[in-house]
């Protein structure tokens, strides 16, 4: 949507002078009768007027649904963070957790099973309800049974979620897994009132959101999310007066927007070309121009049932020509860092084993491995890659990597890109037909293991048919592997933190090993925000605090 979506009302006839100044007086007394409830035009325009401390906030991300159980974009994840309350949260700036609706960790029974966890007392939703256990319960068993887009991140793990006292929790998983706090930190389990919400399949309010966080919903459209804050919250009251999220058309509309004064803050997404020119113009004009690594990492799956790539020696022969710093540089301008394990460097389980094996842009090792596999200038390999329409990013790392093998690997190795539309891509990749895709991997929750399980598990197959049923046949390269299997069941059976980290550095060498996928980049999140505005922060998990963020005196 545009910054500005209307600008006047539609024309009309006027037969009289006596109707016109009828209906002038009319608009008159409207005006001042709405004065104090700014239209988002108004609001968009004028986010540092004196004695204004609401945040506008400019984005081209338009949420779909603000329903926590039906919500599994990061259009509405911003939103949510700010308006919902979870069980656990994160210390700001890192990956660990802390209570927030819960008062502790949870008690874990012996086998991994039982999750008691001790609810706060105090806490009401926005619409007056008093939250307990029962209500957590509600909205966790709501989250699983409605069925919406994200359902199966607790449906897969959990057996039953009940009320065992009034301030008491107790969760039954059906197996053993360590992280499982952290997928109380979603943004979706957060809890809701259920009085404003009931339990049944499909059967979500999108346009509503009645929670217990430091802000309340007060209006949604498709171009503003207003947010005020929460006079009755239980906790530290939000530095401001409310939120204003200004959803814009286009990263064009967004820069200029930013540009032009006409919000306080703008954060995702820009090309990487106006982010340069943003952060060139910072000091001159005095904003804040923020950088901080993210969790989202960009990474090529290979399908290691079909020729070729069923030789690990070729699978090894394309992670050793990857020049990562030159992919960065000329593809992302700087804007990511080169990533050298599935797992970012944001974790302390981090092993850049693709790093140490293979380095950039090996050319000697990949020239090695590839005669090993018996392909010459006479005999090439010839490889498919696929990466969605959509991405212009990805586009220009499959041309970089056509140019860079024709150049430096003297066409042994023939890369043909493939654009395909986003949802024919998604629909096809469990089917096999590709031979590489590159992707984008968004992670659900804070822990090491969604950068693991997701692409690497497999429930049932074998070695020499790869994956028939799992999660490695829908991310597209069929990796079967006993021993990551068995891996992947005890990181998540581990509950010491210590010996969980060594499992993880196990897996990270058998991705190393047989190369089911290769990590390309981390990357960046940016947010510039006009000058005075105190306490803005990008954290890799929560992305915008924006209940830390207050409006100083102007310079």
């Amino acid at each position: 949507m545009h910054i500005i979506t209307w600008l006047g009302t539609s024309r009309r006839r006027l037969w009289s002078i006596g109707k016109f100044l009828g209906l002038f007086s009319l608009c008159c007394l409207l005006i001042v009768s709405c004065n104090n409830r700014p239209t988002p035009e108004q609001t968009a325009n004028t986010p540092s007027t004196p004695g204004n401390s609401r945040i506008s906030v400019g984005t081209t991300l338009k949420p779909r649904t603000l329903d926590p159980a039906d919500n599994y974009e990061l259009a509405a994840a911003n939103v949510l963070t700010n308006l919902c309350d979870r069980l656990y949260t994160y210390q700001l700036g890192t990956s660990e957790l802390q209570p927030q609706l819960a008062t502790a960790m949870p008690k874990v029974s012996q086998d991994g099973l039982t999750y008691t966890i001790p609810i706060r007392q105090g806490v009401v939703f926005h619409d007056g309800t008093p939250f307990n256990a029962e209500a957590m319960a509600f909205s966790l068993n709501r989250f699983i049974q409605n069925g919406g887009k994200p359902s199966a991140l607790l449906s897969d793990v959990v057996e039953s979620v009940n009320a065992s006292g009034e301030y008491e929790l107790a969760i039954q998983l059906k197996n053993a897994f360590a992280a499982f706090p952290s997928l109380l930190a979603f943004s979706g389990t957060c809890a809701v009132s259920p009085k404003a919400y009931e339990i049944g399949t499909g059967k979500f309010k999108p346009r509503e959101l009645v929670g217990t966080g430091p802000y309340k919903l007060v209006q949604f459209t498709p171009s503003l999310v207003r947010l005020d804050a929460f006079n009755q919250y239980w906790g530290e009251k939000p530095a401001n007066q409310g939120i204003d999220f200004q959803i814009l058309s286009s990263a064009a509309n967004l820069y200029n927007s930013f540009r032009t004064g006409a919000v306080d803050i703008a954060y995702q997404t820009f090309d990487p070309g106006q982010v340069e020119s943003l952060k060139q113009q910072a000091a001159t004009n005095g904003w804040q121009a923020i950088e901080e690594k993210s969790n989202v990492v960009t990474y090529m799956m290979l399908n290691v049932k079909q020729e070729p790539l069923d030789n690990p020696a070729v699978r090894q022969a394309i992670a050793a020509m990857i020049d990562r710093p030159l992919l960065t540089e000329r593809v992302f301008s700087k804007q990511a860092e080169p990533l050298y394990s599935m797992i970012p460097d944001t974790f302390d389980s981090y092993k850049p084993i693709f790093q140490t094996a293979y380095g950039d842009g090996n050319v000697a090792k990949a020239k090695e491995l590839l005669s090993q596999a018996g392909y010459t200038k006479d005999n090439p390999l010839k490889l498919q890659v696929v990466y969605p329409s959509n991405s212009l990013t990805r586009e220009q790392i499959a041309s970089t990597l056509r140019e860079y093998a024709a150049q430096q690997l003297e066409g042994i190795i023939q890369f043909q890109p493939q654009a395909e539309e986003s949802a024919t891509l998604f629909g096809n990749i469990p089917k096999g037909i590709y031979q590489t895709i590159l992707l984008d991997w968004y992670p659900d929750f804070g822990d090491a293991d969604n950068y693991i399980q997701p692409f690497f598990s497999c429930a049932q197959g074998s070695v020499a048919g790869g994956c028939e049923e799992g999660a490695s046949r829908s991310q597209g390269s069929f990796y079967y592997s006993d021993r990551m299997n068995q891996l992947i069941a005890q990181q998540r059976q581990e509950q010491n933190p210590q010996a969980r980290q060594e499992i993880f550095a196990q897996i990270q060498n058998l991705i190393g090993q047989d190369v089911p996928a290769i990590p390309i980049a981390q990357n960046k999140d940016y947010a510039f925000a006009q000058k005075g505005l105190q306490g803005l922060q990008i954290d890799p998990i929560l992305k915008l605090p924006l209940w830390e963020v207050s409006k100083g005196t102007k310079g």
